[in-house]
C-alpha cells in the first residue's frame, strides 16, 4: 500500500525565482492540474497562449491581468476568482503582483 502524503500548495516556493513557476500536482491521459507561481511575471511582448487544451483556472493568492485577443477589456483576477479558458482562446498575462507571489491552481483537460 502506498504512503499517502499531505502537500501544501503555498509551501515549496523559493524566495526568488526569474521565470514562472511550473509544478504539475497531478496528471492523467486527459488532464493535468498544475500550481502556477507569478511573481511580478507576464507574457512576453506579442505572445499570445494559444494551447491545445480547455484550462480551467483560479487565483489562490496575490492579483493578475488577463487579456484576451478576442475582448477589449483586460479581466483583472483576486483571490478566490476563477475562470475558464478555452482551447485556441488566445491569451495573455498582462501582470501579476509585483509585491507577493501570484499562485494559480490550473486544471489542463480535453
Amino acid at each position: 500500500m502506498a504512503m499517502t502524503y499531505v502537500n501544501n500548495l503555498f509551501y515549496d516556493i523559493p524566495p526568488e525565482f526569474k521565470e514562472e513557476l511550473f509544478e504539475t500536482i497531478l496528471g492523467r491521459e486527459t488532464f493535468r492540474i498544475e500550481r502556477i507561481v507569478s511573481h511580478g511575471h507576464c507574457s512576453p511582448e506579442g505572445f499570445w497562449y494559444d494551447q491545445h487544451e480547455h484550462e480551467w483556472v483560479i487565483l489562490l493568492k496575490g492579483s493578475a491581468v488577463l487579456r484576451f485577443e478576442d475582448q477589449s477589456e483586460n479581466i483583472t483576477m483576486s483571490p478566490g476568482d476563477y475562470i475558464h479558458i478555452e482551447k485556441h482562446q488566445k491569451h495573455r498575462v498582462e501582470w501579476t503582483d509585483p509585491e507577493q507571489e501570484t499562485i494559480w491552481l490550473a486544471v489542463h483537460y480535453s
